[in-house]
C-alpha cells in the first residue's frame, strides 16, 4: 500500500518537474510539423506565420496548476526577447474552455498569440499529456528540443538563448 501511495506521489508531481528529449542529434533534423490552429482572436494561426524567428510553442491548459505559474515567465521573456526573433506562441490543451482560456489571457496579460490546440497537434508534436511542454523550433524550422513541464531559466539559457545569436535566414 505505501509503494503504491509513494507511485502516486510521484506521478502527481511529474506535471511540474521538468524532462528534456532532445530531437536533433548530429545531422538527424525534425522539421516541425506544419499547423493550422484557430487563435483566441478569430483568426487562423499557421507555424509558417512565424518563419525566421525561433518559436517556442508552448501548451498548457487553464486548468494546469503549473503552466499558471509559468505563464508570467513567458510574458517576460516574449518581452524581453521579441526584438532578437522570439515568437511564442501558446497552444491550450485540447477541450480547454475558452471561457477560462479568454480570462486567463487578460488576467495575465499575455503578449503572444493563444491557439486553440487539437489531439492533431499533440500527436504531431509527440506531447502527451504532460502540461505544461514547450516545443523549441529553430529559425529554419527545425525541432530543437521538447521540454516537458515548466521551462526552467537555465533550459532557456542554454537551448534557447543560443538560437537567438543566429542571425535569420533569408
Amino acid at each position: 500500500m505505501r509503494l503504491i501511495l509513494v507511485a502516486l506521489l510521484l506521478i502527481a508531481q511529474s506535471g511540474s518537474i521538468s524532462s528534456t528529449q532532445t530531437t536533433q542529434r548530429g545531422s538527424e533534423s525534425t522539421v516541425a510539423p506544419a499547423f493550422s490552429l484557430k487563435a483566441l482572436n478569430g483568426r487562423v494561426a499557421k507555424l509558417s506565420d512565424y518563419k525566421g524567428k525561433v518559436v517556442l510553442i508552448n501548451l498548457w491548459a487553464s486548468w494546469c496548476a503549473p503552466c499558471r505559474m509559468e505563464l508570467p515567465e513567458l510574458v517576460r521573456l516574449q518581452r524581453q526577447y521579441k526584438a532578437r526573433g522570439l515568437q511564442i506562441v501558446g497552444v491550450t490543451y485540447p477541450d480547454d474552455d475558452a471561457a477560462s482560456v479568454r480570462r486567463m489571457t487578460r488576467q495575465l496579460k499575455l503578449n503572444y498569440p493563444i491557439l486553440f490546440g487539437t489531439n492533431e497537434l499533440l500527436d504531431a508534436y509527440q506531447i502527451g499529456e504532460v502540461l505544461p511542454a514547450t516545443v523549441i523550433v529553430d529559425r529554419d524550422g527545425i525541432i530543437r528540443d521538447r521540454i516537458l513541464g515548466i521551462l526552467e531559466p537555465e533550459e532557456f539559457k542554454n537551448k534557447v538563448a543560443p538560437l537567438l545569436q543566429s542571425a535569420p535566414t533569408p
